[in-house]
């Protein structure tokens, strides 16, 4: 079996920054052991799988992530990456639909010189986390969750967000928990940084998920629906938000960095 393989900087207007995600497009779903040894192979923050929708489908393709751990609900980052392997291949297309099974319908779509994307406004509610916090090891403004498994804890300011000092293990124990640190910024009007060591990323670069249960957060504390974010990972990412109802729509750029062929008994 040979399988072709693209690793895409995500969120990046250059090579080596941003989120890389590998992109494998299938003519039909294998069985998930064989994916999720592909994705712990390929030890990226994630693994997206694509195989082409039924004819009479709304969508383009369905769409599939995998951490190097365990598959997950929603990855912004893997999807906009998709977006981009089909859109850079098919220059006659402009957007490209993607059904997923617990997302709903996701859509990339060109513009400028990089896409928007379209992902679900997942609206967090307030919630004590005070295990979270705890293990975070940050002094905690405000906290929200979100039962797709999001804790979005609001900090003070941006200079907080960068000192988060997590402590892995007690963050892994909690389970499969996306753990957001955020704060209004100074390099951009939100700034964030995203733990998830359950699902074997200690610190994941640019998520694009988080944003889409930050976004609905802060357009409420901003007072507008438009703004622009910052994720301060070591690689780092900048992501533009829009908030439109029951939609997020995210702006970014990507790089394509490697391109090659998974071989296979």
């Amino acid at each position: 079996m040979r399988i072709p393989f693209a690793q895409i900087d995500a969120f990046a207007d250059a090579p080596f920054v941003g989120n890389p995600a590998a992109v494998l497009p299938l003519s039909a779903w294998p069985d998930d052991t064989l994916l999720q040894a592909i994705a712990s192979e390929n030890n990226l923050s994630e693994t997206a799988f694509i195989v082409p929708a039924p004819a009479n489908d709304a969508a383009d393709f369905e769409l599939r992530w995998f951490t190097p751990a365990a598959e997950v609900a929603l990855c912004g980052h893997a999807t906009l990456a998709s977006g981009h392997f089909v859109l850079s291949s098919d220059t006659t297309i402009d957007r490209v639909r993607f059904a997923t099974r617990q997302a709903g319908m996701l859509e990339v779509a060109r513009r400028g010189a990089g896409y928007e994307m379209a992902l679900p406004a997942w609206r967090p509610k307030p919630k004590p986390l005070g295990a979270i916090v705890a293990a975070l090891g940050v002094e905690a403004v405000e906290t929200l969750w979100h039962d797709k498994g999001y804790a979005l804890v609001i900090v003070a300011d941006e200079a907080a967000v960068r000192a988060a000092a997590p402590d892995g293990r007690a963050i892994k124990a909690l389970g499969p928990i996306v753990h957001i640190v955020a704060a209004h910024g100074e390099s951009a009007d939100i700034v964030s940084r995203v733990f998830t060591d359950f699902y074997d990323i200690p610190e994941d670069p640019v998520t694009g998920s988080a944003h889409a249960v930050m976004a609905p957060y802060w357009a409420d504390v901003l007072g507008r629906d438009t703004f622009s974010a910052f994720q301060a990972s070591a690689r780092g990412g900048r992501i533009g938000c829009r908030v439109a109802g029951d939609r997020i729509l995210l702006t970014g750029e990507c790089v394509t960095v490697i391109e090659g062929t998974y071989l296979l008994p």
